[in-house]
This record gives structure tokens, C-alpha cells and sequence, in this order.
């Protein structure tokens, strides 16, 4: 996905690349004797990781996007990429809120939850809203993040925050993007059941042994230092760069606030590019033009975009 305005630090042309993150490539010593010069280390970033339901302590390095992490973890643990539903940040819960997008801190602790039980539940669409928020892992699955109280489906004792959502009416959706499953659900007919085929993550008491002699995780509870970060990136490499600023992240809530009330989805990742665009935009029609020169797939209504643009650019209702 491509990136708009962010300080991000890119690799000069012709330099190495290592971790994702580009590097200086070394200046040619001048002719004649002189004074052995130090080499510079390249930074190695190396992160922890372990499984959410328990496990052993990896570490792993050298990813540049979501599904090259997915196999990096997966190979440490010798288990299949597609096992893995999402990663959570310092914690091994089941918390929507410490979901791995597309920044890792560099101090970040990665639980990763995998496959456990799957489940079919039947639904009939009494409302036009189900209650659902999906969300996606950015490698093929695409879960539930938020259930509305009293909603159709909070009535459901069975589906739960996490849950991946492996089919609708035995059609997979495996592959299918957030956005997708949730014009998928809202296209349901009233008053017709259907049937939700749903994977939870692995539960803790599923494992074998202890996750560890006091049941806590060596990451859990941990707090990055620092605000440099990870980006992660759809095409090219990762990079290296600071982290957003208070008033990015306030912008990032409100426009994900609206994906949710449009669109049914989350994604942190995705509004964080949108609050860039509104950003370089001095009006709505350019906002517009430029969202749909890069996320052309989703298309956005009109009404959307405009308030994307007066929630980044007068978050308090100035005037011009």
C-alpha cells in the first residue's frame, strides 16, 4: 500500500538492505595512508515472539511485510503460516486494542494466536446490522474486533471478539479482504438464517505444560521505549521511522471511528494512511482523487471521504 507523507527513513539509491531497513552504502577511503576507520555495525532488528496459548521464546528478524512475519514465526515454531489468525503486542489476550498492524515497536513483544476449535453458527438477519466490526490480519483471514451490545450477534453466546470468520453459507472467505466480508454480511437477506463458520483463537488451558513456572509471559505487560517504529508495507521494503505524533493518533481514532460506521470495519493501519492523504489535501474533491488512485478497491462514498477530510483537517468544526 503506498504511503503518503510520513517521515520514514528510506535506503539511498544503491544502498544494502538488511532487516528490511536500508543502509548507507560505505564512502571510498581516500588515496594514501591513513588511520584504520571503524566499521560501522549494521542494526540487526530482532524481535521476540512467542505462541499466545503458550510456548517457547523465538526471535526473529529479517521480515519486511505482515506475511513475511507470519513465516518467520511459523518457522521458529514449526508450524504452518496459515495457522496463524492475528498477532497481538505485549500481551498474550485475545486485546483488540495491542492488535499487530502495520508499525511494531522496537521494543515490542509479538504473541502470535494460531488455529484452535472451529464452530458453525446459525444466524437469522432480524435487523439490517448485525453488530459486527471485522477487521483483517493482512495475510488472508479476516476476524471479528468489536461486537456491539445488544446487537444480533451479541445475543450469540457462541461468537466471540477473535473469532475468524472462515466461511458464510459453506462459501469460504479465505483471502477475502475486511471490507469484503462485511458488504458480504450486510448483502445478507432479512429474516433468512445463514451460517457463520468461525475459528477461535487457541486457548490457553489447550496446551501442553506450563507457558511458563509463574503462567505469565516473559513480553507480557511490556511497554516499548522510545517512539521509533517498524512500518510494515503491502509493497517494498519496511522502514524505519518515528512514531506518530499525538494529534496523528487522535486523527487515526476519529477516522477510524467513521471506517467503522460506514463500512463496518477497523483498521488502524488503513486510517493512518487516510489522515496522510487529508492531510497533503487542501479540499475534498483532491482527498477524493488521491484515496482513489490508491485504494481505488475500497470505493469510498462521496460523504465518507468528506468527513474523513473535516475530521484530520477541523477536527473541531473550524471554518476557513
Amino acid at each position: 500500500m503506498q504511503r503518503v507523507g510520513r517521515h520514514g527513513r528510506q535506503p539511498p539509491e544503491g544502498g544494502s538492505m538488511e532487516n528490511g531497513v536500508g543502509q548507507e552504502p560505505g564512502t571510498p577511503e581516500p588515496p594514501g595512508p591513513s588511520a584504520p576507520r571503524a566499521v560501522r555495525a549494521r542494526p540487526r532488528l530482532v524481535f521476540h515472539t512467542q505462541l499466545a496459548h503458550g510456548s517457547p521464546t523465538g526471535r526473529i528478524e529479517g521480515f519486511t511485510n505482515v506475511k513475511e512475519l507470519y513465516a518467520k514465526i511459523a518457522e521458529v515454531f514449526d508450524i504452518s503460516p496459515t495457522e496463524i489468525l492475528f498477532c497481538t503486542l505485549n500481551t498474550h489476550k485475545v486485546d483488540m486494542q495491542k492488535l499487530l498492524g502495520g508499525q511494531i515497536g522496537l521494543e515490542d513483544f509479538i504473541f502470535a494466536h494460531v488455529r484452535g476449535e472451529t464452530k458453525e453458527v446459525e444466524v437469522t438477519k432480524t435487523e439490517d446490522a448485525l453488530g459486527l466490526t471485522i477487521t483483517d490480519n493482512g495475510a488472508g483471514y479476516a476476524f471479528i474486533k468489536r461486537i456491539k451490545e445488544g446487537s444480533i450477534i451479541n445475543r450469540l453466546q457462541t461468537v466471540c471478539v477473535g473469532d475468524s470468520i472462515e466461511a458464510i453459507n459453506d462459501h469460504t472467505i479465505v483471502g477475502c479482504r475486511h471490507y469484503e466480508v462485511a458488504r458480504m454480511l450486510r448483502e445478507l437477506p432479512r429474516a433468512q438464517p445463514f451460517t457463520l463458520r468461525l475459528v477461535q483463537p487457541k486457548k490457553a488451558f489447550d496446551m501442553i505444560g506450563q507457558r511458563t513456572r509463574t503462567g505469565k509471559s516473559l513480553g507480557e505487560g511490556r511497554v516499548a521505549s522510545g517512539k521509533e517504529t517498524l512500518r510494515l508495507r503491502t509493497q517494498g521494503p519496511a522502514v524505519l521511522e518515528e512514531g506518530p505524533s499525538p494529534s496523528e493518533e487522535e486523527a487515526a481514532q476519529r477516522v477510524d471511528d467513521l471506517l467503522e460506521s460506514y463500512m463496518g470495519i477497523r483498521d488502524s493501519e488503513l486510517a493512518s494512511t487516510m489522515v496522510e492523504a487529508a492531510r497533503g489535501s487542501p479540499s475534498v474533491a483532491q482527498l477524493a482523487q488521491g484515496l482513489d488512485s490508491v485504494l481505488g478497491e475500497f470505493a469510498f462514498p462521496q460523504e465518507f471521504v468528506a468527513e474523513v477530510w473535516a475530521a484530520v483537517c477541523h477536527p473541531k468544526g473550524d471554518k476557513e
